[in-house]
This record gives C-alpha cells, sequence and structure tokens, in this order.
C-alpha cells in the first residue's frame, strides 16, 4: 500500500548525498528524521524499514498512542512539536531528543522531570529566527544566554539547535534564514559550558532541505517527501 515510501526515501538520500559532498561534508553527517504527523504504525514502521533512523513527532497524545503500537521500534524517537508544560511526563524519557525547548521555562521543567527519572535528556534549543509571533523559540540574541541557563540544569543535554525558518518560494529568501543560523551554530559551538555540546543544527523540511544543507544543516525533518501528501 504505501511501497513508494521506500522509494521516496532512496530518492532522498541521493540528494542529501549530493548537497553534502558539495557542502564539503561526507553523506553520513546528515542526520534525517520522518517527521511523522498523522502517519500510522505501519507507514512509519515502513519508513524505518526504508532505513530511517529517527522519526520525528508533533503531538504528544498522538505520539503516545503510536509508541503503544510499536510505530518506532528499530529508531530513536524525536519530539519536534510544540510541547506544553503539562505533557512534559509523557515526553521525557521517552523521546531520545527533545528539538523544540523554545524557552528557560521549558528547558528548567525538562530537566526538573529528568532528575525526578534518575536520567538526562537531550534537547535542542528551538531558535525563532525569522522572528514570527506565531511561531514558539528563544530570539537568536537570546541563544547564549538560554544555553548558559542549561548548563545550571543538571538534568539537561543540549546537544544543539533547531529552527523553522519563514519558508518563501524564492530560494534567496529561505537561504537568508539558513545562513542567519548557520552563523549562530558556529557561533555557539565555540561555547564552553556544562551540559552543552553544540552539535546538531536541524533545519530544512521537505520543500527546502537541499538548501538548508548546502546552508550547513547536519539534521533535517521531513515528512510529505518520504510519506506523500496528508
Amino acid at each position: 500500500m504505501h511501497s513508494n515510501i521506500t522509494e521516496n526515501i532512496e530518492k532522498i538520500r541521493d540528494v542529501i548525498a549530493e548537497e553534502a559532498v558539495r557542502s564539503g561534508r561526507s553523506p553520513g553527517d546528515i542526520r534525517l528524521v520522518a517527521a511523522a504527523k498523522t502517519r500510522t504504525a505501519p507507514e512509519i514502521q515502513q519508513a524505518v524499514a526504508g532505513g530511517i533512523c529517527a522519526v520525528g513527532e508533533n503531538r504528544v497524545q498522538e505520539m503516545c498512542l503510536k509508541n503503544k503500537e510499536g510505530a518506532y521500534r528499530g529508531a530513536s524517537l524525536h519530539f519536534i512539536g510544540n510541547l506544553q508544560s503539562n505533557k512534559i511526563s509523557k515526553v521525557v524519557g521517552v523521546c531520545d531528543l527533545i528539538e523544540s525547548v523554545g524557552s528557560a521555562a521549558l528547558l528548567e521543567s525538562i530537566g526538573k522531570k529528568a532528575l525526578s527519572l534518575g536520567i538526562v535528556q537531550d534537547i535542542l534549543i528551538e531558535v525563532n529566527v525569522g522572528r514570527e509571533s506565531q511561531k514558539a523559540g528563544i530570539l537568536p540574541e537570546q541563544t547564549e544566554e538560554i544555553l548558559e541557563f542549561a548548563s545550571v540544569n543538571k538534568g539537561v543535554n543540549v546537544l544543539g539547535l533547531m529552527a523553522i525558518p519563514p519558508f518563501y518560494e524564492e530560494k534567496a529568501r529561505n537561504c537568508y534564514y539558513f545562513d542567519i543560523m548557520f552563523k549562530l551554530f558556529v557561533d555557539m559551538s565555540k561555547k564552553k559550558y556544562d551540559n552543552v555540546s553544540v552539535q546538531l543544527l536541524s533545519m530544512g523540511m521537505s520543500g527546502s532541505y537541499a538548501d538548508a544543507i548546502r546552508a550547513g544543516s547536519n539534521m533535517v525533518r521531513i515528512g510529505t517527501a518520504i510519506f506523500g501528501e496528508r
């Protein structure tokens, strides 16, 4: 029924490989996350069978239901959506990586929950690079401050940055925001804080991942190009 999923993944891998080499890296340097919002457990399992190593979910309730169905078996699980404070307990310790930590308050709550479980939760800091009022995330100039804050919250381990830039049909406008994020990523990767090792830059989706990789992204979140239109 979903035989094209494996074929789609292969095509995406080819583009990733091409753009990685073009930007002076190896294909293995780029992590592919399957964005699985509204997708069924069988679809996700086919994607995993087709080589997907990480699956991203946006909605906590949906994630919990599909997790019971074994949807993520064989892959790491990322949370990539807006995480409300009352849902933290359902995500911390369940997801391998929470990509969407966009405030100091959320970071602190995640850290407290992780400590209560005796674990350290890997996270990314979400940056609202386009300064869009409808989107979550800290502003670029707040990034260093939140990394300093993370360094004294022992329940979290910051692995990098994530962004959902504005999307434009004109590539140049997309690349403008990708370039801002890459510069920020490079600057923050030089900082030395406890609990912080800025290695990952998660940006780029189905319509923009090639440009994002070319700009320096090393993690892309792709849904439609893998699974097809909803």
